[in-house]
């Protein structure tokens, strides 16, 4: 060849589009109610992740020394993830309290939740999204997103505390999980309406 074919070509970085459930298709898989406690696992399971950003390794690994109690007896998991061995510390909200208490006598050896293979996690999931009429493609990782939009950002939570939870070491990481929702931009546009009120810059024409 007498000249290299790629020697004017610069690569683009093509930006990932990172799925999350809203808060409807999140409802629909709290009210689901499963025939089988195979189903039922692994709904308990992914909400539970929903709840607390932890990925798939990580909440399989999660054990009782990793639950921890502060000082005005809230509870909160410390841990690392396995992915990259980051700290990650989260303050349990009502559903993941719930699912840890459910299963509490029900535990396999020191282990908190019965966190089934990923291949058949991530089948089963698909099937609770067929039955909730979810069209997305709901998988393990998504759960960790939902908790960095719907979950938290949408609700007022700061990227940098949703970053510290995530466990991610760069800000710029959690950037691309907390994207701005419709709902937040929908709120902060009313208090945008409700200072104009009384400006020029209110409709009296």
């Amino acid at each position: 060849m007498p000249k290299d074919p790629f020697c004017n070509h610069k690569l683009k970085k093509v930006k990932k589009d990172r799925g999350y459930l809203t808060k409807s298709e999140l409802e629909k898989i709290i009210d689901f109610k499963p025939d089988n406690k195979r189903l039922e696992k692994v709904r308990d399971i992914f909400l539970f992740c929903c709840f607390t950003g932890f990925d798939y390794s990580t909440t399989a690994a999660l054990a009782e020394k990793n639950i921890v109690t502060d000082d005005e007896g809230s509870l909160w998991i410390e841990t690392h993830r396995i992915k990259t061995g980051t700290p990650s510390k989260v303050k349990l909200l009502d559903i993941p309290l719930f699912i840890l208490k459910k299963y509490e006598l029900r535990r396999d050896g020191n282990f908190l939740l019965p966190v089934m293979s990923n291949a058949k996690y991530n089948l089963y999931l698909k099937e609770i999204a067929s039955i909730c009429g979810i069209e997305k493609r709901v998988t393990s990782h998504l759960a960790r997103h939902t908790f960095a939009t719907t979950v938290t950002y949408a609700n007022g939570v700061s990227i940098e505390s949703i970053s510290k939870m995530l466990g991610h070491t760069k800000l710029s990481t959690t950037q691309i999980y907390a994207r701005i929702v419709d709902k937040t931009v929908s709120n902060e546009m009313d208090k945008l309406a409700e200072k104009l009120l009384d400006t020029k810059f209110c409709a009296n024409l």
